[in-house]
């Protein structure tokens, strides 16, 4: 098979296992109503298919991808989406709740499998200087879904019900998983970042090929297990506790789940400095250029569904639109994500992934803005180029961090990078949700002369990642007022991820970009220096 060939396969097989993951979340948020009436569930069950589905998700990321690694990004891609689109089937013909948040729960574990496969392919099949575009039409694609999720969420649920919505993935993923099961793409070339050398190249010796442990096969050999269970109790206490907390506000337990995260968390890090075998390479999670784009990725994924809650709930409940008004009102932010991925792998090309990170930051940061000024009086102009700031500063944040995080990792660690950057991607949202509502509740009630709000026995909750659905009865002006201070600490949120922006490289790979050929005549002419180096051994 050419290598051509080789990276569109791949292309449209990372393309279809993102869009099939970001289709399911944004039609399972239409199709929840309908599914609780149908089930006569609580709204707390309810909650859970969603809850449930992000916890195990979220903290498996980093060890599917390190899975990847060890075993091959294709193969776990095709056990990902093949499990994804069959718990998909076990979810359209569930009988009661419970089976559906076991289910979704399963889902969750291979959708973790899948996401950082994606990416890790993506990797292996492009050189480092061609990865923008393929990036760049990925995030084009996730847009495209999200914008067309509620949409077809919604027509399914009308007119065939609310199973409909899951059984949309289950052909696309047979589909894909069987070709990535039979169709055998060429694997990469050892050599990967750096050129070989004579005094290294041709070493094998029996104890090396005899014994998996040894030599450079001993972090591909060995799984971080401990470190494993400690990044998922980790995520899990930290996930847990940023969904609860709109639901219930600060408790004890909350409390307790915070400062769990936080001791496991340091117990991963110090557990990770000391094992031979890491689970996060010291050369990805040292890295300040990796550790400053998953901050950006988180401030601004935080900073963006953070308003996308609060403007959507200002839309509904203050300027009285229904969901499809809303829905166009909101249309430009999606419009956006599709246009600015492709034209920010060309920004990033040309001016480097640092100013146009920047740029991209401060025009989220000016979209928000936008939106705080908002009030009563709201026309579709003013909101439409809000959202439209929004769409076009994280569609282009989202292309360059993440191109960033993957260029910096070699092949080897490609799915523990892409693992990191779907962790960042998958808890930003969920933050974001958290702060803005806490805010809310908080200063809106104070604002109308009231008490502030009190928890659970006073309504509150989210609902498919956010919106609250029993929360208390503000006045309009108390809810604008709300509305603009909650806003100016997402914008900060979001400066805070321009400020990291400072840390990106200036271009990718500068040493390539001193010698753009020199990749290019390592991989075309490898043979003379090996025959030289055999007549010089003779």
């Amino acid at each position: 098979m050419s290598s051509v060939r080789h990276r569109r396969l791949t292309l449209v097989g990372s393309i279809t296992g993102a869009v099939i993951v970001a289709l399911d979340g944004t039609v399972l948020t239409v199709a929840q109503p309908t599914m609780q009436r149908a089930l006569h569930a609580s709204f707390v069950q309810v909650q859970w298919t969603s809850t449930g589905y992000l916890i195990a998700v979220a903290s498996l990321l980093v060890f599917a991808g390190r899975l990847g690694d060890r075993f091959g990004h294709q193969q776990i891609f095709a056990v990902g989406i093949l499990g994804f689109g069959a718990t998909s089937a076990g979810i359209g013909l569930a009988s009661d709740v419970g089976w559906v948040i076991g289910l979704r729960v399963a889902q969750g574990v291979f959708g973790a499998l899948l996401q950082p496969a994606t990416l890790g392919m993506l990797r292996a099949a492009y050189p480092r200087d061609q990865l923008g575009m393929p990036l760049a039409l990925r995030t084009s694609a996730i847009g495209l879904a999200a914008a067309a999720g509620p949409i077809v969420g919604g027509a399914l649920a009308a007119h065939l019900g609310w199973r409909a919505v899951f059984f949309l993935n289950v052909a696309p993923a047979l589909v894909i998983g069987v070709l990535a099961l039979t169709v055998q793409l060429p694997t990469p070339a050892p050599a990967r970042t750096t050129a070989p050398t004579p005094t290294t190249a041709p070493t094998p010796t029996p104890t090396s090929s005899s014994s998996p442990a040894t030599g450079a096969g001993t972090s591909a050999a060995r799984l971080d297990l401990p470190g494993a269970c400690l990044l998922a109790i980790t995520l899990v206490c930290l996930v847990h506790t940023l969904v609860v907390i709109p639901e219930t506000g600060w408790t004890a337990a909350t409390t307790l789940g915070g400062v769990a995260a936080a001791v496991t968390c340091g117990a991963f890090i110090r557990h990770e400095r000391r094992t031979a075998s890491p689970l996060v390479p010291p050369s990805v999670l040292g890295s300040a250029t990796v550790l400053s784009a998953l901050a950006i990725l988180l401030s601004a994924s935080a900073a963006l569904f953070g308003a996308l809650f609060v403007g959507t709930y200002f839309l509904q409940d203050v300027l009285a639109l229904d969901p499809l008004e809303s829905g166009l009102r909101v249309l430009p932010l999606a419009v956006m994500m599709v246009l600015s991925a492709p034209a920010s792998a060309v920004l990033q090309r040309r001016h480097g992934p640092r100013r146009t990170t920047m740029a991209a930051m401060v025009l989220l940061t000016l979209g928000i803005l936008l939106l705080a000024q908002l009030d009563q009086g709201a026309t579709a102009v003013e909101t439409g180029a809000g959202f439209l700031l929004l769409g076009a500063g994280f569609g282009t944040v989202m292309v360059t961090a993440t191109a960033v995080i993957v260029h910096q990792a070699s092949v080897d660690n490609a799915g523990v990078a892409g693992g990191l950057q779907q962790t960042a991607m998958n808890i930003g949202p969920t933050l974001g949700v958290a702060v803005a509502t806490m805010l809310l509740t908080l200063t809106a009630p104070i604002a109308a002369g009231g008490r502030p709000y009190g928890g659970a026995s006073r309504g509150g909750g989210a609902h498919g990642g956010g919106v609250l659905v029993d929360g208390p009865r503000w006045t309009h002006d108390a809810f604008v007022s709300a509305m603009g201070s909650t806003l100016l600490a997402l914008a900060v949120l979001a400066a805070v991820g321009a400020l990291a922006a400072v840390k990106l490289p200036r271009r990718l790979d500068a040493e390539r970009t001193r010698n753009p050929r020199r990749e290019v005549i390592h991989r075309r002419k490898p043979r003379p220096p090996r025959a030289t180096e055999s007549r010089y051994r003779r």
